[in-house]
C-alpha cells in the first residue's frame, strides 16, 4: 500500500497553478502510448495529494461499465476482476452524475464498495472529453475527511487537463489495432483466392477468422436451393459437435440468409430465434456469404460468453465476408470439375503409357555420375517432372520437379514445363538464369491454381561440382560418408510471380557421395494414425541404404514408406533422382 502524504501541496500564488496545469497538460499530451499516459497521470497526482490507494478506471461504452486500467495500492485480483457500473458505489455515481463525490467517512455512505477494510475516505472524481465520458479517478485514504473541497478541486482540475489525453491515446490504440486488423485481412484474403481444395480452405477460413476473433465455434453452413436449407460442411467447437442442417425459415442464420446483413446476438437464451445445436453457446454472429448477389451460404461465429462479440467483430467479419464467399465458390466449382475429371481416370490409361515414354527409365550414362531414378503415380498419370540432359562432355542438367495438383491438370501443366525445359536445356544458361527464363514463359501462360516446384542441378564432372537452383519443393539430401544431411535451399515456385529472380547454391562434391531428390510425395504420406513419413523417416530410410547401388534405392526407399503406410493409399505422386558420384 502507497504511503499518502499528510497534506496536499499548496500552490502560493495562481501562476504556480497554471504552471502546474500547464505542465500536467504537456506530459500527459507528450505520448499517444495509453500506458505512458496512464502513468504520467498516476505521476502527478502522487506529488500532489496524499492517497493510501489510487486508481483509474475507464469507461466502455459498449460494456456501459468501469474497469480499472490503471492502480495503486489495490490487490490484483481485484484489479483483474472488478467492474463498475454507472450508478454503483463511489465510483459509479461519480460516472453517472458526471461531478466529484467525495465522502468523508465511507463507512457511513452506503453506496461503498468495500475493497480494503481499512479505507475510511474516498474522492472519485469523473474524467470528460468532448462531452463524453472516459474514465474516472478514485481517491482513497485510511483517514478520516482525508480529502477537503481544495482536494477536489485539485483532482477535478487535473482530470480536465488529462481527460482528452487519455482519450487520444485510446482512439490511436483502435485505430492502430484497426490498422493490424485490416493489414491481417489482406493476407488473408490473398491466402485464401489461392486455395482451390475446400476442405483445406475451410479449415485456413476458420484459423484466420481466429487470428481476428477469439471465437468458441466456428461454422461454415452453405445454401442447398432445393431443399431450403443450410447444409452445414464446416464446424470447429471443442466438443467437435456438428450441427445438423437449419431450414432458411429458422435460426440466427436463416435469419442472416434472409435479411442478406449480418446479425449479432448478445445473448442467445433471449433470442427466440436461436437454435441450440452445442451446449454452452451464449452469443453469437452470423455473417451471409453473397455471391454476385446470391447468398450461397453462413459464416457463422460462437462464444460461451454473454455479450462477447463487439461492433467491431462484426465489422471485420463483414469485410472479410465476401472474400470468403467467392473463395467457396471458386473451390466449389474447382470440385465440380475434379470430380468430372475423376469420371474420366479410365481414358487416362493411355496417356500413362504416353507419359512413361517422356521421362528417362534408366541410368542415361552422364560422365562421373550414376544415376537412380523411379516414379510411382497416385493416379494414372503424375505431376512429377523428372530428366537429365548431357549438355556438353563431362556437363550435364538435371531437373526435378513436381506440377501441384494431381491428374490430368497437374500431368498436362508438367508436360507444358518439360517441353519448356527440353527446349532450353542445351542453351548452356546457367540454372538460376534457366529458371527465371521458365517463370517468365509459365506466368505468360498463367493457368489458374497451377504452378510447378523445381530443382535444376548442372554438374560439372572436371570440378566434381553441383549448381543447384531452387523454385520451391523438396530439399536434396546428400550422403557422405554414411551421414545424411539435408541442403538448405529456398525458392519461389513458378508460375506465380512474376519478374521474380533466382539465387544458385554451388557444393562441391568427393567420390562415394550420394544426393538423393525425393518428391514430397514421400515426406507427406502419413500412416494409419495420420503421422507423415516426414524428414527423419526418409532421411533414416535413405541412409540405410548407403551401400546400395542407385538404381536400387528408390524401390528401397519406397518399400519401407509401404511399410509405414500400411493399408493407407498413396495420396501424392512419388518420385526420385538419386545421383552418385563416380
Amino acid at each position: 500500500m502507497a504511503k499518502q502524504k499528510e497534506r496536499t501541496v499548496q500552490f502560493e500564488e495562481r501562476a504556480e497553478l497554471l504552471d502546474f496545469l500547464l505542465e500536467v497538460a504537456e506530459t500527459t499530451s507528450a505520448t499517444l502510448d495509453l500506458d505512458q499516459v496512464l502513468d504520467h497521470v498516476g505521476d502527478v497526482i502522487h506529488r500532489v495529494i496524499g492517497f493510501d490507494v489510487f486508481a483509474i478506471l475507464l469507461y466502455s461504452d459498449r460494456a456501459k461499465q468501469l474497469k480499472v486500467r490503471y492502480s495503486i495500492g489495490h490487490r490484483d485480483e481485484l484489479v483483474r476482476t472488478l467492474t463498475v457500473k454507472p450508478g454503483e458505489g463511489l465510483v459509479g455515481a461519480a460516472a453517472e452524475s458526471r461531478q466529484p463525490v467525495n465522502v468523508g467517512d465511507v463507512r457511513a455512505d452506503s453506496r461503498y464498495l468495500n475493497a480494503l477494510d481499512a479505507i475510511r475516505s474516498e474522492v472519485a472524481v469523473p474524467m470528460l472529453a468532448r462531452g463524453r465520458l472516459v474514465g474516472v479517478i478514485d481517491l482513497e485514504s485510511t483517514r478520516l475527511n482525508a480529502y477537503g473541497k481544495r482536494e477536489e478541486a485539485l483532482l477535478s482540475l487535473i482530470a480536465s487537463r488529462v481527460a482528452s489525453a487519455v482519450d487520444n491515446a485510446r482512439l490511436y490504440r483502435r485505430v492502430e489495432q484497426n490498422h493490424k486488423t485490416l493489414k491481417l485481412l489482406t493476407q488473408l484474403t490473398k491466402e485464401f483466392s489461392s486455395i482451390l481444395d475446400l476442405d483445406i480452405l475451410l479449415q485456413k477460413i476458420a484459423s484466420g477468422v481466429r487470428t481476428l476473433i477469439h471465437y468458441d465455434g466456428f461454422s461454415v453452413m452453405l445454401v442447398d436451393e432445393a431443399e431450403q436449407v443450410l447444409k452445414n460442411r464446416f464446424s470447429l467447437r471443442f466438443d467437435q459437435r456438428k450441427s445438423a442442417d437449419i431450414p432458411l425459415s429458422m435460426g440466427v442464420t436463416g435469419a442472416a440468409v434472409r435479411a442478406r446483413h449480418t446479425i449479432r446476438v448478445a445473448d442467445v437464451a433471449e433470442d427466440e430465434r436461436y437454435i441450440e445445436t452445442s451446449a454452452g453457446i451464449r452469443s453469437e454472429v452470423a455473417v451471409p456469404l453473397i455471391v454476385n448477389d446470391r447468398v450461397i451460404g453462413v459464416m457463422d461465429v460462437e462464444s460461451d460468453r454473454v455479450n462477447f462479440f463487439t461492433e467491431e467483430h462484426s465489422r471485420t467479419l463483414g469485410l472479410l465476408a465476401p472474400q470468403v464467399a467467392a473463395s467457396i465458390e471458386n473451390a466449389r466449382l474447382y470440385e465440380e470439375v475434379a470430380s468430372r475429371q475423376l469420371r474420366m481416370e479410365q481414358d487416362l490409361i493411355a496417356a500413362r503409357r504416353v507419359q512413361s515414354l517422356l521421362l528417362p527409365q534408366e541410368d542415361p550414362g552422364i560422365h562421373g555420375l550414376e544415376i537412380g531414378m523411379g516414379m510411382r503415380p497416385a493416379r494414372e498419370v503424375t505431376g512429377d517432372i523428372y530428366d537429365v540432359f548431357e549438355i556438353e562432355e563431362k556437363v550435364a542438367l538435371i531437373a526435378f520437379g513436381d506440377s501441384s495438383g494431381k491428374g490430368a491438370a497437374a500431368a498436362l501443366y508438367g508436360a507444358m514445363v518439360s517441353g519448356f525445359l527440353r527446349s532450353m536445356a542445351y542453351r548452356r544458361l546457367s540454372p538460376a538464369k534457366m529458371m527465371k527464363v521458365l517463370n517468365d514463359r509459365l506466368c505468360e501462360r498463367r493457368v489458374e491454381g497451377q504452378y510447378v516446384t523445381l530443382m535444376l542441378v548442372r554438374w560439372d564432372a572436371d570440378e566434381k561440382k553441383l549448381t543447384f537452383a531452387s523454385a520451391g519443393g523438396g530439399l536434396p539430401l546428400l550422403m557422405r560418408d554414411g551421414k545424411v544431411t539435408r541442403l538448405h535451399l529456398e525458392g519461389v515456385p513458378l508460375g506465380l510471380l512474376e519478374n521474380r529472380e533466382y539465387d544458385e547454391t554451388v557444393s562441391i562434391v568427393k567420390t562415394g557421395d550420394l544426393v538423393g531428390l525425393f518428391s514430397d510425395g514421400f515426406e507427406d504420406q502419413a500412416n494409419a494414425e495420420g503421422v507423415p513419413f516426414g524428414q527423419n523417416g526418409l532421411k533414416q530410410s535413405f541412409q540405410r541404404y548407403k551401400q546400395v547401388a542407385p538404381g536400387l534405392i528408390f524401390e528401397k526407399v519406397l518399400s519401407d514408406l509401404d511399410e509405414y503406410r500400411s493399408a493407407v493409399s498413396i495420396h501424392d505422386d512419388q518420385s526420385a533422382l538419386i545421383l552418385k558420384v563416380k
